[in-house]
């Protein structure tokens, strides 16, 4: 059993402790190829859901659901969610997590990031209409914008500081679009519609990236290469870090408990970290000096992120269990396997 089907199998034990089963349900997941959708789609196939993945794979990778592909319960849909999808059979729940969600790809790619979130959660609201499905759309942190340090940890009644023309604007107002969509089909059509607000997620799968990509994956990236670690402003900034299968845990809990039905929720970890120490924990657990290279911070960056989940806590009865230097020995570890599976392949052809 490799890494992952660990987590997975953790993940589900959890659950079915909790009473959190999807068994013979059918769940479209959007966006199942990605970090996250990936890892629910596992844990659904586990359980005995039906699971039809939709995916266009413009971030998504089918690596990550290829181990699927001969379960009788999954199907992959090769499609673009903000193009209108028609499915024969009754779905029980439609989970919305289709969207590119890096940095870098929200000056290259702004119009397919909107499209995702506005046009993508629209078509994904009427097939849960169509069934009576639940609904469930994978929000994010980025919805708060920069916030004044009095809003920090930040809670779910706070409307956001977000610059509507800026840089980060196709992905964060796409997402507060995404929500107006939710509420107004639960207004006008009653579906039982759940927002849940994710902050910074980190584990196997998640896509390494260039000088703009993901922090984690950049970090560990540069250090398995002997690079220097590079740093957006002073490093002071500061986010939340949630290992994968605490979040896939709390999405699913989310997707279940009837009390949780027409809520919107913040999913992540309250333990906030500045940036510049995050790069010096990640140079300890490859056993080297932190070689740092500063740049300059960029335009709309939030300066502090965490969440207030003390609704999480008592709605779902969930909290994050992983530590980060936990997650990050379990994370590195994946990377150093997939690093030195492709070196050894590259060097054999």
């Amino acid at each position: 059993m490799n890494a992952i089907e660990e987590d997975v199998k953790s993940i589900v034990d959890k659950l079915d402790n909790d009473g959190v089963n999807f068994k013979d349900n059918t769940v479209l997941i959007t966006g199942g190829a990605g970090f996250l959708g990936s890892w629910i789609c596992d844990v659904l196939i586990h359980q005995g859901a039906k699971v039809i993945c939709a995916d266009n794979f413009s971030s998504g990778r089918s690596e990550n659901v290829q181990h699927l592909l001969n379960s009788k319960n999954f199907s992959l849909v090769e499609h673009d969610i903000s193009e209108p999808l028609h499915l024969d059979e009754h779905i029980d729940l439609v989970l919305h997590f289709a969207s590119r969600a890096s940095p870098l790809e929200f000056s290259k790619f702004p119009i397919e990031i909107l499209k995702a979130n506005t046009f993508g959660t629209w078509v994904a609201l009427e097939i849960a209409k169509e069934s009576k499905a639940r609904f469930v759309f994978a929000s994010s942190s980025e919805v708060y914008g920069n916030p004044d340090k009095k809003y920090v940890p930040t809670l779910e009644n706070y409307h956001g500081n977000v610059n509507p023309t800026g840089p980060r604007s196709c992905y964060d107002e796409g997402k507060r679009v995404g929500e107006t969509f939710s509420i107004a089909y639960k207004n006008q059509y009653g579906i039982d519609v759940r927002i849940v607000r994710i902050f910074n997620c980190y584990g196997p799968r998640l896509r390494p990236g260039d000088l703009y990509g993901r922090v984690v994956s950049r970090f560990i990236e540069q250090a398995m290469k002997g690079e220097t670690l590079t740093i957006f402003g002073n490093g002071m900034q500061t986010r939340s870090f949630i290992y994968v299968t605490d979040l896939i845990e709390g999405i699913l809990k989310f997707s279940s408990t009837p009390i949780a039905a027409d809520e919107i929720i913040n999913l992540g970890s309250d333990e906030e970290i500045k940036i510049i120490d995050l790069a010096r924990i990640i140079a300890k657990l490859f056993h080297s000096e932190p070689k740092m290279e500063f740049h300059q911070l960029p335009k709309d960056d939030p300066l502090r992120r965490c969440p207030n989940i003390e609704k999480a806590k008592k709605i779902l009865r969930w909290e994050p269990r992983t530590s980060l230097e936990q997650g990050l020995v379990k994370t590195i570890s994946w990377y150093r396997k997939k690093y030195n599976l492709r070196r050894h392949s590259i060097k054999t052809e």
